[in-house]
């Protein structure tokens, strides 16, 4: 069975804003965070990204500001010799009641069908309370960084400190990886 890493996208991948990533030009990786994946690909896990983009359905982008931001993510991470395995969205609004949109599990179930991967090893790198309680949901194992809005998680949520936390994806992977040595 293959290993596999899960990551949210803003604020774990790339630097969040309130006002949502609307275009690749607002797209700015989280410094380390490309490379930290460069690692994991290196080390043999898949990766792949499970996110909340709730803005397509608020009509502050459109799917082709989505794939436009994509292609960028692609191609930074094409630059670097690496890339991600899948992407997976959920484009719905929250009074959607979706089963994808996270602390909903269903993306999570989806990337564990797709890949045939245990999630109950599989690691979900996120930054908020609906990507632990996603994890949490799906049997996955919670992590949460402080990057995006991970510290303001770990100052509003004391049962965020549950979980194992670290500062940012470059950290989580270097312990990660220092682990398997």
């Amino acid at each position: 069975m293959p290993r596999m890493i899960i990551l949210d996208r803003d604020g774990v991948i790339n630097q969040d804003s309130d006002a949502y990533i609307k275009n690749a030009d607002e797209w700015i990786p989280v410094p380390g965070s490309l490379d930290a994946i460069k690692r994991l690909k290196k080390a043999g896990y898949l990766v792949t990204v499970a996110s909340n983009q709730s803005g397509m359905s608020r009509g502050l982008f459109s799917e082709d500001d989505l794939r436009e931001i994509d292609e960028k993510m692609h191609q930074m991470l094409a630059a670097q010799d690496t890339g991600v395995d899948g992407i997976f969205y959920c484009r719905h609004g929250p009074k959607e009641n979706c089963l994808c949109r996270k602390p909903q599990p269903g993306l999570l179930f989806d990337i564990a069908d797709k890949y045939n991967i245990d999630l109950s090893v599989t690691p979900f790198v996120g930054d908020s309370l609906v990507d632990i309680k996603a994890a949490e949901k799906a049997n996955a194992i919670p992590i949460l960084v402080r990057t995006g809005k991970g510290e303001k998680v770990m100052r509003n949520h004391p049962e965020a400190a549950r979980v194992p936390v670290y500062d940012d994806l470059a950290h989580f992977v270097r312990e990660t990886l220092n682990q398997r040595d």
